[in-house]
């Protein structure tokens, strides 16, 4: 069995698309269609139904490739090994993660990383919106939220907390803040997104979670903005421990009711490697992933 022909089926499943697959390799699209047809015709089944519109997985095609895909895994795992030995990772790697992480905690590790695998080029695409790894082929997307669900693998690269800060300035001009529900009463600096814009919720071990109410004349759809007008001492924010841990140090930054747990959406939440699949994944993507785990934890402290 060709196993260059089953990588470019496991593609097709995963991009739902032969051209798309056609543009994860950089081949033409009657390429990848003319393998397909030949692993088809060896294997005496039909993996896909092609339409003019599109494609799916056929039951029995999905049965085969679900079966040989931690197969293939496992080849492509062993040929990295035995490569190790003789060379290094190579190649282009996209990575995407929101702009506040990718500042605070991607770059400042990426010359460790690059001394490490110097032919590798980290292409390194900031945004706060969850780019779609298949259509923008994207090799690792980094994302901060509660347990990711659907088709993408993911990996815990560290669990993340949540605190209240203000700066002291702001703090020396308004009444004591002794309980969450005195935020009520105070500006407070909100995220521009759905449903993180009037209330946080806060819990302790002696209580349930219960929602405050907030209001504020500034609101700001990036970390990074919403940061810098907590330290200049506009009001108060909700911000992550990796972002805040430094202006916490050194007095930049005071955190409220520390207490309490906090958060403005949810409170189990970690920031996760996620990758669109196990199956032919390179080797540039897999140091990268075993890098991130041993080293995000650590530069957030």
């Amino acid at each position: 069995m060709d196993i260059g022909a089953l990588k470019i089926a496991l593609l097709v499943r995963t991009h739902a698309s032969i051209a798309g697959a056609a543009r994860a390799l950089n081949i033409d699209p009657s390429s990848v269609s003319r393998t397909v047809a030949g692993l088809e015709a060896d294997l005496g089944i039909r993996l896909f139904h092609r339409t003019t519109r599109r494609l799916t997985v056929t039951e029995e095609g999905q049965a085969y490739l679900t079966r040989v895909a931690p197969l293939i895994e496992e080849l492509d795992a062993a040929q990295d090994d035995a490569r190790g030995l003789r060379g290094q990772p190579s190649g282009v790697l996209r990575i995407t993660a929101s702009v506040a992480f990718a500042y605070r905690v991607i770059v400042p590790l990426l010359p460790e990383f690059l001394a490490q695998y110097p032919d590798v080029t980290v292409d390194l695409q900031s945004s706060d919106a969850n780019l779609d790894l298949i259509e923008n082929g994207i090799d690792l997307a980094i994302r901060l939220a509660p347990a990711p669900k659907g088709d993408l693998v993911s990996t815990r690269l560290m669990t993340t907390r949540y605190r209240v800060v203000a700066s002291p300035e702001f703090l020396s001009q308004q009444k004591p803040v002794l309980h969450p529900n005195d935020l009520g009463e105070m500006n407070c600096l909100r995220f521009a997104l759905p449903g993180l814009q009037h209330s946080w919720t806060f819990r302790r071990s002696d209580c349930p979670p219960f929602e405050v109410p907030v209001q504020g004349n500034c609101l700001f759809s990036n970390a990074l903005a919403l940061r810098h007008a907590a330290c200049t001492g506009i009001g108060i924010a909700i911000l992550a421990d990796w972002l805040i841990d430094d202006d916490l140090r050194s007095g930049q930054l005071v955190a409220l009711c520390p207490d309490y747990d906090c958060t403005a959406s949810a409170f189990e939440t970690a920031a996760w490697a996620l990758y669109p699949n196990r199956s032919y994944l390179p080797q540039k993507v897999r140091v990268m992933i075993d890098f991130l785990r041993r080293t995000v934890h650590a530069s957030s402290r």
